[in-house]
Protein backbone atom coordinates (compact mmCIF):
# COMPACT_ATOMS: atom_id res chain seq x y z
CA UNK A 1 0.00 0.00 0.00
CA UNK A 2 1.04 3.62 -0.44
CA UNK A 3 2.32 5.48 2.63
CA UNK A 4 1.26 8.96 3.65
CA UNK A 5 4.34 10.89 4.65
CA UNK A 6 2.18 13.74 6.05
CA UNK A 7 0.92 11.51 8.87
CA UNK A 8 3.02 9.75 11.52
CA UNK A 9 1.23 6.46 10.73
CA UNK A 10 -1.08 4.98 8.14
CA UNK A 11 -3.01 2.65 10.43
CA UNK A 12 -4.15 2.46 14.04
CA UNK A 13 -4.77 -0.73 15.98
CA UNK A 14 -7.10 -0.70 18.98
CA UNK A 15 -7.67 -2.94 21.91
CA UNK A 16 -11.39 -3.48 22.62
CA UNK A 17 -12.15 -3.89 26.33
CA UNK A 18 -11.36 -0.84 28.50
CA UNK A 19 -10.26 1.01 25.38
CA UNK A 20 -13.32 1.30 23.14
CA UNK A 21 -15.81 -0.25 25.58
CA UNK A 22 -15.87 -0.81 29.35
CA UNK A 23 -17.46 -3.24 31.81
CA UNK A 24 -20.00 -1.70 34.20
CA UNK A 25 -20.86 -4.69 36.41
CA UNK A 26 -19.44 -6.63 39.33
CA UNK A 27 -17.34 -9.22 37.52
CA UNK A 28 -17.63 -12.14 40.01
CA UNK A 29 -21.40 -11.71 40.28
CA UNK A 30 -21.89 -11.43 36.53
CA UNK A 31 -19.68 -14.45 35.84
CA UNK A 32 -21.66 -16.47 38.38
CA UNK A 33 -24.91 -15.64 36.57
CA UNK A 34 -23.29 -16.38 33.21
CA UNK A 35 -22.11 -19.81 34.41
CA UNK A 36 -25.64 -20.66 35.57
CA UNK A 37 -27.08 -19.53 32.25
CA UNK A 38 -24.64 -21.84 30.47
CA UNK A 39 -25.59 -24.77 32.71
CA UNK A 40 -29.30 -24.19 32.23
CA UNK A 41 -28.86 -24.12 28.46
CA UNK A 42 -27.02 -27.44 28.56
CA UNK A 43 -29.75 -28.93 30.74
CA UNK A 44 -32.48 -27.63 28.44
CA UNK A 45 -30.68 -29.37 25.56
CA UNK A 46 -30.98 -32.69 27.37
CA UNK A 47 -27.72 -33.01 29.32
CA UNK A 48 -28.24 -34.46 32.79
CA UNK A 49 -25.65 -32.67 34.92
CA UNK A 50 -25.20 -32.32 38.66
CA UNK A 51 -25.59 -28.58 39.11
CA UNK A 52 -23.25 -28.15 42.07
CA UNK A 53 -20.48 -30.33 40.64
CA UNK A 54 -20.66 -28.83 37.15
CA UNK A 55 -20.67 -25.23 38.35
CA UNK A 56 -17.74 -25.81 40.70
CA UNK A 57 -15.61 -27.58 38.08
CA UNK A 58 -16.43 -25.16 35.30
CA UNK A 59 -15.68 -22.14 37.47
CA UNK A 60 -12.41 -23.58 38.77
CA UNK A 61 -11.27 -24.60 35.30
CA UNK A 62 -12.25 -21.21 33.90
CA UNK A 63 -10.20 -19.40 36.54
CA UNK A 64 -7.23 -21.69 35.88
CA UNK A 65 -7.57 -21.05 32.15
CA UNK A 66 -7.57 -17.27 32.67
CA UNK A 67 -4.40 -17.54 34.75
CA UNK A 68 -2.63 -19.89 32.34
CA UNK A 69 -3.33 -17.87 29.22
CA UNK A 70 -1.90 -14.72 30.80
CA UNK A 71 1.38 -16.49 31.47
CA UNK A 72 1.74 -18.57 28.30
CA UNK A 73 0.05 -16.17 25.83
CA UNK A 74 -1.79 -19.08 24.21
CA UNK A 75 -5.57 -18.96 23.75
CA UNK A 76 -7.22 -22.35 24.15
CA UNK A 77 -10.73 -20.72 24.19
CA UNK A 78 -13.67 -21.16 26.54
CA UNK A 79 -15.05 -23.77 24.15
CA UNK A 80 -12.03 -25.92 24.97
CA UNK A 81 -12.58 -25.38 28.70
CA UNK A 82 -16.25 -26.34 28.47
CA UNK A 83 -15.56 -29.45 26.46
CA UNK A 84 -12.84 -30.53 28.92
CA UNK A 85 -15.15 -30.11 31.91
CA UNK A 86 -17.88 -32.14 30.24
CA UNK A 87 -15.41 -34.87 29.34
CA UNK A 88 -14.36 -35.13 32.99
CA UNK A 89 -18.03 -35.61 33.85
CA UNK A 90 -18.52 -38.37 31.32
CA UNK A 91 -19.98 -36.26 28.52
CA UNK A 92 -17.40 -36.76 25.78
CA UNK A 93 -19.58 -36.60 22.69
CA UNK A 94 -21.67 -33.45 23.09
CA UNK A 95 -22.25 -31.91 19.62
CA UNK A 96 -20.21 -28.76 19.03
CA UNK A 97 -23.35 -26.82 18.12
CA UNK A 98 -24.81 -27.46 21.59
CA UNK A 99 -21.59 -26.28 23.21
CA UNK A 100 -21.61 -23.08 21.18
CA UNK A 101 -25.25 -22.44 22.06
CA UNK A 102 -24.42 -22.86 25.74
CA UNK A 103 -21.51 -20.44 25.42
CA UNK A 104 -23.80 -17.97 23.66
CA UNK A 105 -26.04 -18.08 26.73
CA UNK A 106 -22.97 -17.48 28.91
CA UNK A 107 -21.79 -14.49 26.91
CA UNK A 108 -25.25 -13.01 26.52
CA UNK A 109 -25.12 -12.31 30.26
CA UNK A 110 -21.68 -10.67 30.19
CA UNK A 111 -22.36 -8.71 27.00
CA UNK A 112 -25.12 -6.79 28.73
CA UNK A 113 -22.49 -5.13 30.92
CA UNK A 114 -20.09 -3.97 28.21
CA UNK A 115 -20.80 -0.30 27.43
CA UNK A 116 -19.31 1.85 24.68
CA UNK A 117 -17.17 4.76 25.90
CA UNK A 118 -18.86 8.11 25.36
CA UNK A 119 -16.07 9.38 23.09
CA UNK A 120 -15.52 6.25 20.98
CA UNK A 121 -17.80 7.04 18.04
CA UNK A 122 -16.76 10.68 17.83
CA UNK A 123 -13.08 9.80 17.91
CA UNK A 124 -13.44 7.09 15.28
CA UNK A 125 -15.26 9.58 13.04
CA UNK A 126 -12.39 12.04 13.39
CA UNK A 127 -9.77 9.37 12.70
CA UNK A 128 -11.63 8.20 9.63
CA UNK A 129 -11.76 11.80 8.39
CA UNK A 130 -7.99 11.92 8.96
CA UNK A 131 -7.74 8.92 6.60
CA UNK A 132 -6.41 6.41 9.09
CA UNK A 133 -6.94 2.72 8.53
CA UNK A 134 -8.39 1.15 11.67
CA UNK A 135 -8.21 -2.35 13.12
CA UNK A 136 -8.83 -4.20 16.39
CA UNK A 137 -6.74 -6.83 18.17
CA UNK A 138 -8.58 -8.29 21.16
CA UNK A 139 -7.47 -10.87 23.69
CA UNK A 140 -10.60 -12.96 24.28
CA UNK A 141 -11.65 -16.52 24.92
CA UNK A 142 -14.37 -16.53 22.28
CA UNK A 143 -14.28 -14.94 18.83
CA UNK A 144 -18.08 -14.81 18.49
CA UNK A 145 -18.29 -12.87 21.76
CA UNK A 146 -15.91 -10.21 20.43
CA UNK A 147 -17.85 -9.95 17.17
CA UNK A 148 -21.09 -9.54 19.13
CA UNK A 149 -19.55 -6.82 21.31
CA UNK A 150 -18.30 -4.95 18.24
CA UNK A 151 -21.80 -5.05 16.78
CA UNK A 152 -23.42 -4.09 20.10
CA UNK A 153 -21.18 -1.03 20.25
CA UNK A 154 -22.08 -0.15 16.65
CA UNK A 155 -18.46 0.28 15.54
CA UNK A 156 -17.96 -2.50 12.99
CA UNK A 157 -18.15 -0.08 10.07
CA UNK A 158 -15.08 1.80 11.25
CA UNK A 159 -12.77 -1.24 11.21
CA UNK A 160 -11.62 -3.21 8.20
CA UNK A 161 -9.98 -5.98 10.24
CA UNK A 162 -10.77 -7.52 13.64
CA UNK A 163 -8.24 -10.02 15.01
CA UNK A 164 -8.95 -12.06 18.14
CA UNK A 165 -6.74 -14.32 20.18
CA UNK A 166 -9.54 -16.91 20.20
CA UNK A 167 -9.47 -17.13 16.41
CA UNK A 168 -5.66 -17.10 16.13
CA UNK A 169 -4.73 -19.20 19.18
CA UNK A 170 -2.20 -16.65 20.48
CA UNK A 171 -2.54 -13.63 22.74
CA UNK A 172 -1.00 -10.21 23.07
CA UNK A 173 1.86 -9.56 23.88
CA UNK A 174 2.97 -12.28 21.45
CA UNK A 175 4.21 -10.19 18.50
CA UNK A 176 2.83 -12.72 16.04
CA UNK A 177 -0.77 -11.59 16.60
CA UNK A 178 0.25 -8.05 15.62
CA UNK A 179 2.06 -9.34 12.57
CA UNK A 180 -1.08 -11.15 11.44
CA UNK A 181 -2.92 -7.85 11.16
CA UNK A 182 0.02 -6.07 9.53
CA UNK A 183 0.21 -8.83 6.91
CA UNK A 184 -3.47 -8.40 6.13
CA UNK A 185 -2.79 -4.74 5.55
CA UNK A 186 0.52 -5.30 3.74
CA UNK A 187 1.88 -2.65 6.07
CA UNK A 188 5.30 -2.35 7.78
CA UNK A 189 5.22 -2.14 11.56
CA UNK A 190 6.66 1.37 11.68
CA UNK A 191 3.58 2.70 9.84
CA UNK A 192 1.16 1.52 12.54
CA UNK A 193 0.37 2.48 16.14
CA UNK A 194 -1.37 0.49 18.86
CA UNK A 195 -3.81 2.00 21.35
CA UNK A 196 -4.66 0.01 24.47
CA UNK A 197 -5.06 0.07 28.24
CA UNK A 198 -2.74 -2.75 29.36
CA UNK A 199 1.00 -2.32 29.69
CA UNK A 200 1.75 -6.04 29.62
CA UNK A 201 -0.40 -6.94 26.60
CA UNK A 202 -0.99 -3.85 24.48
CA UNK A 203 2.10 -1.72 25.08
CA UNK A 204 4.72 -4.45 25.43
CA UNK A 205 3.15 -6.49 22.65
CA UNK A 206 3.16 -3.58 20.23
CA UNK A 207 6.73 -2.65 21.08
CA UNK A 208 7.85 -6.26 20.65
CA UNK A 209 6.39 -6.06 17.15
CA UNK A 210 8.13 -2.69 16.48
CA UNK A 211 4.77 -0.88 16.58
CA UNK A 212 4.39 2.52 18.27
CA UNK A 213 2.54 1.97 21.57
CA UNK A 214 -0.01 4.46 22.93
CA UNK A 215 -1.29 3.76 26.44
CA UNK A 216 -4.82 4.94 27.31
CA UNK A 217 -4.99 5.42 31.06
CA UNK A 218 -8.55 6.23 32.13
CA UNK A 219 -9.27 2.58 33.04
CA UNK A 220 -5.67 1.50 33.52
CA UNK A 221 -5.49 1.63 37.33
CA UNK A 222 -5.18 -2.13 37.72
CA UNK A 223 -2.88 -4.42 39.73
CA UNK A 224 -1.34 -5.79 36.53
CA UNK A 225 -0.50 -2.35 35.20
CA UNK A 226 0.90 -1.27 38.57
CA UNK A 227 3.15 -4.34 38.54
CA UNK A 228 4.55 -3.34 35.14
CA UNK A 229 4.74 0.43 35.65
CA UNK A 230 8.49 0.46 36.37
CA UNK A 231 9.50 -1.83 33.52
CA UNK A 232 7.16 -1.17 30.59
CA UNK A 233 7.08 2.36 29.22
CA UNK A 234 4.68 3.40 26.44
CA UNK A 235 5.83 5.57 23.56
CA UNK A 236 2.99 7.97 24.37
CA UNK A 237 0.05 8.20 26.77
CA UNK A 238 -3.46 9.63 26.56
CA UNK A 239 -6.10 9.84 29.25
CA UNK A 240 -9.14 9.57 27.00
CA UNK A 241 -9.73 8.26 23.51
CA UNK A 242 -10.73 11.75 22.39
CA UNK A 243 -7.15 12.87 23.12
CA UNK A 244 -5.84 10.63 20.33
CA UNK A 245 -6.39 12.85 17.25
CA UNK A 246 -4.52 15.75 18.87
CA UNK A 247 -1.65 13.46 19.84
CA UNK A 248 -1.37 12.17 16.29
CA UNK A 249 -1.38 15.68 14.82
CA UNK A 250 1.48 16.69 17.11
CA UNK A 251 3.75 13.68 16.52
Amino acid sequence: MEFNSKKPFDALIFDLGNTLIYFDGDWPEVISRAERALLHRLQSDGLSLDEEIFLAEFHNDLVAYYQERDSEFIEHTTLYVLRSVLQKQGRSHVPQQLLKQALSAFYLVTQQHWIIEDDTIGTLEVLRAMDYRLGIISNAGDDSDVQALVDKAGVRGYFDSIVTSAAEGIRKPNPRIFQILLERWDLPALRAAMVGDTLGADVLGAQNASIYAIWITRRADTPANKAHSDTIKPDASIERLSDLPSLLRNL
